[in-house]
């Protein structure tokens, strides 16, 4: 796997940045200047060129790099590490800490990078001739093949996630505890300087510090506040790279790509559709019909030369806050009556994980179907989900945006024959349809697209959005007469005409 044209600017970008660095020294210098060079000098009152450079880890060069979702992150970081390490030539120890925000981003990366077959993996052993070794925390705390002498010898790379250096629980002050597993760094310790105070010197957080680690920051925009700050610089980076689609304020952007790159290269599953239907049970009757005719072109394609797809679909469930929800056990019952084998349907949430340690993308895979609520936020990585149908209750805009960029990334990176196999879907039955679509829009600049990247259809009878206000504004003034509007906006099961062996039905639009 090579980079594509646009993560080699990326890189290019990158690499120029580290010469102005190498050039100045001083980080907030190189930076300034490497954009006045580009664009001309900074002019507040109008707005033009980049904004100077914000010192927020005073010891490192801090810099941003700006990637819509599914533009490839990862790998560009695994590319870039060549060039920071090749720009300090030798000066610092290969060292890396890869922070995510969430655990199951953690378990991603780490089983990425692991994989020899991956090309994460691939790229990094072909830029560092196969020296390289992927840490947890578990393993620098045991000290398993973790000692000065291999650290001097290859590219570590040590993946944990914003917990782990916030110390909130037992687990996680072990990083800050005495461990005689970590004692040969602290006997060549050349300096005592980075010590923290009333922490020993053999603890895993002071280990780090000595050894000076690049940073990469995952989905970045997760950890800009104070507290995250202060971790960041608890680590005694001497670089520090962000990674995200949407940068805060107080990013050093050094490469930004526009969303016309990924779309040229077929990165990106767009325009999203987004279908208003006239309750939940035609959700999910839509739902399981499209996803069953994109799984018959995916066979036709595949069968003309094209590669194996099996679509999915992403249900949004309601979290247990009353009765008339749509749960993730209620739906997943139903979807058993209506005949979808059990192997198909997986449950992901905060608390039950049905995923973990299945490869979606294999063709042994049965999973058709998964339901979540927002667990499957940033990180999460499918190609092959392709609808996102939310059953969030009628009365409510239906808040898309934090799994949006789940169903958006393109299997393969290649325009696929069918059409339909290069767009993803949006299924809803919201009253407030209007707000919905601003969620989308919110989905895709959150995502590093534009309002531009959507298209819709609202078959919710104008009428019956007309009494759900006035039934609204009584229920507001009257509660005691009233009952809840949602009233018959369950699942009726009786009205699904899906069946394990049933025929495609025509969908109830064109798309």
């Amino acid at each position: 796997m090579e980079l594509k044209s646009y993560q080699y600017k990326v890189i290019e970008d990158l690499e120029k940045y580290l010469g102005y660095l190498q050039r100045y020294k001083k980080v907030n210098v190189a930076f300034n200047k490497y954009w006045e060079d580009r664009i001309g000098p900074y002019d507040p009152l109008e707005g033009k060129g980049m904004q100077p450079y914000k010192n927020n880890i005073p010891n490192a060069a801090h810099v941003c790099i700006k990637v819509p979702t599914a533009g490839g992150k990862t790998f560009i970081a695994c590319n870039a590490l060549h060039s920071i390490f090749s720009a300090y030539s030798g000066s610092i120890p290969k060292v890396v800490i890869w922070l995510v925000p969430w655990s199951n981003l953690l378990d991603q990366t780490v089983n990425n990078l692991r994989n020899p077959a991956h090309p994460y993996r691939q790229k990094l052993n072909s830029l560092f001739n196969n020296r390289v070794c992927i840490y947890e925390k578990k393993d620098l705390l045991q000290g398993s093949n973790f000692s000065p002498v291999v650290v001097q010898e290859q590219l570590s790379i040590i993946v944990m996630n914003f917990a782990s250096l916030r110390v909130k629980n037992k687990e996680d002050r072990k990083v800050y505890q005495q461990n005689s597993q970590l004692l040969a760094f602290a006997d060549r310790y050349k300096t005592k300087s980075h010590l923290l105070d009333d922490i020993d010197e053999t603890a895993l957080i002071n280990v780090i510090r000595s050894l000076n680690p690049v940073l990469v920051v995952d989905e970045s925009h997760n950890a800009e506040s104070t507290l995250s700050v202060e971790m960041l610089n608890a680590l005694n980076p001497s670089f520090v790279l962000d990674l995200t689609a949407t940068p805060k304020e107080n990013s050093n952007i050094v490469s930004l790509v526009p969303t016309i790159e990924l779309k040229k290269e077929h990165m990106v599953k767009l325009p999203v559709i987004a279908y208003n239907h006239p309750d939940k049970t035609e959700v999910i009757n839509s739902a399981l019909h499209l996803r069953h005719k994109l799984e018959l072109l995916a066979k036709e394609d595949e069968a003309k030369g094209g590669k194996y797809i099996r679509p999915i679909v992403l249900f949004q469930a309601q979290p247990k806050t009353a009765e008339d929800n749509t749960t993730f056990e209620k739906l997943k019952e139903q979807l058993l009556k209506i005949g979808i084998p059990e192997e198909q349907i997986k449950i992901k949430t905060a608390n039950k994980d049905e995923l973990k340690g299945i490869d979606l993308l294999s063709r042994d895979c049965e999973v058709r179907y998964i339901i979540t609520i927002n667990a499957l936020k940033e990180g999460w990585d499918c190609p092959f989900a392709y609808i996102l149908a939310s059953l969030a209750d009628r009365s409510s805009a239906v808040d898309v945006e934090q799994i949006l960029g789940r169903v958006l990334r393109q299997p393969y990176v290649m325009k696929h024959s069918a059409p339909l196999l290069n767009i993803s879907y949006v299924l809803t039955a919201s009253l407030k349809f209007h707000e919905t679509l601003e969620n989308i829009v919110k989905g895709l600049k959150a995502s590093g697209f534009s309002d531009t990247d959507y298209r819709e259809r609202d078959m919710m009878p104008a009428e019956e959005k007309l009494q759900a206000v006035t039934n609204s504004l009584e229920h507001f003034l009257f509660p005691e007469q009233t009952e809840q509007i949602e009233g018959g906006a369950g699942i009726n099961p009786e009205r699904i005409s899906f069946g394990a062996a049933a025929n495609v039905a025509p969908l109830p639009y064109r798309i």
